[in-house]
């Protein structure tokens, strides 16, 4: 029976892949799982549901036979805008709203006990995502953007391309968990990360000077790509007694294979690499029905150079001075710019009564976008760093129940001088900002 139900789950998972999208801490989200994702995302040191395989393996073994599925409504509300360009840049002034703010986000999670001490589960999950999608046409025919276009004739859009602008990246993770019982109190897990990502983008024709091949054959408009790659994700969990549970959990980079259609894009021939990361947790009990979780996470963006170069080389020109290494799609290209990322999760659970359990939460992270890597990150405007949450779960039998979260992400934005100033002189300044709301529900059933 448990074998049948693990089938089904697998098959069911890949209804995952379309729609996901998520740009809060970076781009990886808040939190995994609608249990953490209203508590701010705190989950290091609890076992409430199946989503171990992206918070921390460990916590399987103590979660029980379960089963999780649920949906997210995630809006992201993005836009940019150039201000007070002169000189050869007049004329490219603009300002932009993204569209496509909607996006539906599933998750699934299974867990089955394997006598008393062994757990075997699966996570799947939107590890992350940027999504930006800008009407073209804000700049004129006539301007300095025709430099960068090669003669294509005008309007341009905010990057002196043709047609739309923007990027869609899709990052999904399936993750079987197996999880051990080293004591009563003490577990450990592991997690083989399967990674797939797809990919497209439009609108760059304006950078073509800038990739090693001289054209857009392999840098902007050649519609969706796609990537596979591997990694793990180790965790540990121990309850120290009745009142203090704590919680570690480690992921290596996810090596992906190279977006072939996209070499000239990305640095090192199309490379976009999962970023390593990992979390810590503890979770602390005051009273019987009161549970308070604090996470630290680390992100670190700088070991994948597509994220962490710097949008601006030592020669900011086209490739024929600049050099191919530090061309876009160099071994050392251009990238967005990211810094690592530090979050801190703030948590709180309150059993209100047998059936209803009511939940708040907060977290804060960096902004990983420093004002010199503007320009590039209008289409990755990944800059919000205050999240708020509320979640409750409600029991509708002896063995499911339902659980919704809300959260608010505080609008934020990040402005500098344009990259565009480095060949044209005066080109302005610019700014991205953006700010975020999602609702989700799940289903939960333990059997």
């Amino acid at each position: 029976m448990k074998l049948k139900a693990l089938v089904g789950v697998l098959a069911v998972a890949g209804l995952a892949m379309p729609g996901i999208a998520s740009a809060t801490n970076g781009y990886f989200s808040h939190g995994y799982g609608m249990t953490a994702k209203g508590m701010g995302g705190a989950a290091t040191a609890m076992a409430k549901d199946s989503f171990g395989g992206a918070n921390n393996p460990a916590s399987m073994v103590f979660v029980g036979d379960r089963l999780d599925v649920g949906v997210d409504w995630f809006r992201p509300i993005r836009s940019a805008e150039r201000t007070g360009t002169s000189g050869p840049a007049t004329g490219m002034n603009f300002s932009a709203d993204s569209g496509s703010n909607d996006f539906v986000v599933p998750e699934f999670g299974f867990n089955m006990m394997m006598g008393d001490k062994m757990s075997f589960g699966i996570t799947v999950y939107g590890n992350g995502g940027m999504n930006t999608d800008y009407e073209g046409g804000q700049i004129a025919n006539g301007t300095a953007c025709g430099a960068f276009a090669n003669g294509d004739a005008g309007p341009y859009n905010a990057l002196c391309g043709n047609g739309k602008l923007g990027v869609d990246l899709l990052q999904l993770v399936i993750a079987p968990t197996f999880a051990y019982k080293l004591t009563e109190q003490h577990s450990v897990g592991v997690s083989p990360l399967i990674g797939y990502e797809r990919f497209k983008a439009d609108g760059l024709q304006g950078f073509r000077n800038y990739a090693p091949g001289g054209s857009t054959a392999y840098l902007t408009n050649v519609g969706y790509d796609n990537a596979l790659g591997y990694g793990v994700r180790l965790g540990y969990m121990g309850k120290l007694s009745d009142m203090v549970s704590i919680g570690a959990a480690y992921s290596s980079k996810i090596k992906m294979s190279s977006f072939s259609k996209y070499k000239d894009l990305f640095a090192e021939q199309g490379d976009f690499d999962m970023p390593e990361n990992w979390n810590v947790g503890i979770a602390f009990k005051p009273i019987s029905s009161t549970t308070i979780a604090l996470d630290y996470q680390r992100i670190n963006y700088s070991g994948v150079k597509s994220i962490a170069n710097s949008s601006r080389t030592s020669a900011d020109s086209p490739v024929a001075w600049g050099g191919v290494a530090n061309s876009l799609g160099g071994d050392n290209g251009r990238g967005f710019g990211w810094g690592d990322v530090e979050v801190l999760k703030l948590g709180v659970e309150y059993a209100y009564s047998p059936k209803l359990t009511l939940r708040a939460g907060y977290s804060h992270s960096d902004n990983p976008i420093k004002s010199t890597d503007v320009t590039f990150n209008i289409i990755a405007p990944g800059v919000v760093t205050d999240h708020y949450t509320l979640g409750f779960t409600y029991g509708v039998g002896k063995d499911a129940e339902v659980t919704m979260s809300y959260m608010h992400a505080q609008e934020n934005s990040v402005s500098g001088p344009s990259l565009f100033s480095s060949w044209l002189g005066t080109a302005g300044t610019e700014k991205i900002k953006m700010h975020q709301d999602s609702l989700g529900i799940a289903y939960g059933m333990k059997f």
